[in-house]
C-alpha cells in the first residue's frame, strides 16, 4: 500500500497491486476495474473483462508508480521569488486542482458502501467538502490577486521604479492578514479530519478500498502542509520584508 517496489506482472490480482501501491487504484477506477473486495482476478482477465487493452492500463498503471510526490531538500529560502511563485502554481496548485475533485468522489464512492460499518464517515465528507471549498478560495484569491500583487512588488522594488512607493501605497494588501484566517481553517479541517482518521492509520482486516481512500488523503495532508509552509514561512515574509523597505524610504 505505501509504495513497496512495484513490477507490473499480468497475473498479479488487481487487488494485490493496488495493495502493494495505492496509487495504481485511480488508474483501475478510471478503467471501471474494481480493485477492493471484487479485485480478485489477475490482471490480464481482469482487463479482458471490462474490455480493456492491457498494454494501455500497464503503461498507465507504470506510470502512477513513477510518479516521485516526495519532496528534496530544496533551498526554497533563497529561490527568486517570481520563481517560488511560480512552482506553487505548477506544483502545488495543479496537484490540488486535479486530486481534490478526484479524491472527494473516491471518498464519497467508500462512503456510499461502508457508511454504515464506519459511522465516522459521515462527518469525514463534510469535513472534506469543506476543504475542498476552502482551498479553492485559496487558490483563487491567490491566483487572481495576491501573487500578482507580489510580483508586481518584487519587480518594482528590484528595477528601483519611481513608482515603486506609490504601488505599495495604492495597491497593498495586508499579506500577514488576507490569507491567515484561511490558513486557519485549512489546518482546523485538516486536525480533525486527521483525529477522524487516527491520522490516515487503518484497522485490521479492511477492504483495500479503506487503505486507499487513507493512503490519498495522507498524500492531500502532505502536499497540503508543504504548500502551507512555502507560503506562510517563505513566500510572505519575503513580500513583507520588500512592503516595509519601501514604505520605509
Amino acid at each position: 500500500m505505501y509504495l513497496k517496489s512495484l513490477e507490473i506482472n499480468n497475473k498479479l490480482s488487481v487487488s494485490e497491486i493496488v495493495a502493494t501501491d495505492y496509487r495504481t487504484a485511480e488508474v483501475f477506477r478510471l478503467h471501471g476495474i474494481s480493485y477492493c473486495c471484487g479485485g480478485k482476478w489477475p490482471l490480464d482477465m481482469a482487463c479482458e473483462i471490462a474490455g480493456v487493452d492491457i498494454k494501455k492500463i500497464s503503461k498507465d498503471l507504470e506510470h502512477a508508480t513513477r510518479q516521485a510526490h516526495g519532496y528534496m531538500l530544496h533551498d526554497f529560502e533563497n529561490w527568486d521569488i517570481d520563481f517560488l511563485i511560480d512552482y506553487i502554481i505548477t506544483i502545488h496548485h495543479s496537484y490540488l486542482k486535479k486530486n481534490l475533485p478526484s479524491t472527494q468522489q473516491l471518498l464519497a464512492e467508500f462512503a456510499k458502501e461502508h457508511s454504515k460499518k464506519f459511522s465516522w464517515l459521515a462527518d469525514l465528507e463534510k469535513k472534506f467538502a469543506l476543504l475542498v471549498d476552502q482551498l479553492q478560495f485559496s487558490m483563487k484569491e491567490e491566483e487572481n490577486n495576491l501573487f500578482p500583487y507580489i510580483r508586481q512588488l518584487v519587480h518594482a522594488h528590484r528595477d528601483k521604479e519611481p513608482y515603486a512607493l506609490l504601488l505599495v501605497k495604492t495597491l497593498r494588501k495586508p499579506l500577514g492578514e488576507t490569507m491567515s484566517k484561511s490558513y486557519r481553517m485549512i489546518t482546523g479541517i485538516i486536525l480533525h479530519i486527521r483525529e477522524l482518521t487516527s491520522t490516515y492509520c487503518s484497522p485490521e482486516n479492511v477492504c483495500t478500498s479503506h487503505k486507499v481512500v487513507l493512503a490519498k488523503l495522507l498524500e492531500l495532508d502532505q502536499d497540503i502542509m508543504q504548500h502551507l509552509y512555502l507560503e506562510e514561512a517563505v513566500l510572505f515574509p519575503r513580500a513583507i520584508a520588500i512592503e516595509k523597505e519601501m514604505l520605509a524610504v
